[in-house]
């Protein structure tokens, strides 16, 4: 009598060692992912910065830094540059407790203030309204600084932010919602310390988020 040979596909054995051995290779490698990704977005220093070491998540302090974009040919996209220093509301040398505690009020008033009902912020959010996260970096800002009576794009940000009624740029305003002072301080600071992030690109489109006036940056179509 013949003897019958069995397939190794149709082994059970066989599957339950492979998915032994999966999800083994799996539980490594998610591993090995979770402390990459730590490392990867672990907050810089303010040495780092004086230092001009990398981050992906500069420290709180790149707020005293001039921020800009370059194409990253090796990438494929653009990245962050951290230039020179550059004045802040006026000081270029605001400690890494205060410019914590800035971005602190300033994550707090985006969501006190429910930003991200309009808004995305780092891929959160609704689309009703532009993405904020390269906002700071838009060059439409540069025409609200006469418009506010304002010397610098961080004054004319927080005067807007404080009053947007009074500076109406599109079809689509931005209601006001009460931000006092302080806040649309922190607000600034917040988005300038957001748009140091290397988001490997992403938005893809915020070099052409700036449509009639401040529009790309606030409102939107």
């Amino acid at each position: 009598m013949s003897r019958k040979v069995v397939s190794v596909w149709t082994s059970i054995p066989f599957w339950r060692r492979s998915a032994g051995w999966v999800t083994g290779f799996a539980a490594v490698l998610l591993i090995w992912l979770t402390f990459d990704s730590m490392s990867q977005i672990t907050m810089g220093t303010d040495a780092d910065l004086k230092n001009g070491i990398t981050k992906r998540v500069p420290a709180p302090t790149v707020i005293n830094y001039k921020i800009t974009y370059e194409m990253d040919t090796r990438r494929g996209h653009e990245v962050p540059k951290i230039g020179e220093k550059e004045k802040f509301f006026g000081r270029d040398d605001w400690s890494e407790e205060e410019a914590s505690a800035l971005l602190r009020l300033g994550k707090l008033a985006s969501q006190a203030k429910n930003c991200m009902n309009c808004h995305t912020l780092l891929g959160n959010g609704a689309y009703y309204a532009p993405d904020l996260t390269k906002a700071w970096l838009d060059p439409a800002w540069e025409n609200y600084i006469p418009m506010t009576g304002s010397t610098t794009k961080e004054e004319a940000m927080s005067k807007f932010l404080q009053n947007p009624s009074m500076y109406p740029s599109h079809e689509r305003m931005m209601p006001n919602l009460g931000i006092t002072e302080r806040e649309a301080i922190g607000l600034v600071a917040f988005l300038k310390h957001m748009s140091s992030i290397d988001t490997n690109g992403f938005p893809r489109n915020f070099g052409r988020m700036s449509i009639d006036g401040v529009t790309g940056a606030i409102h939107g179509k």
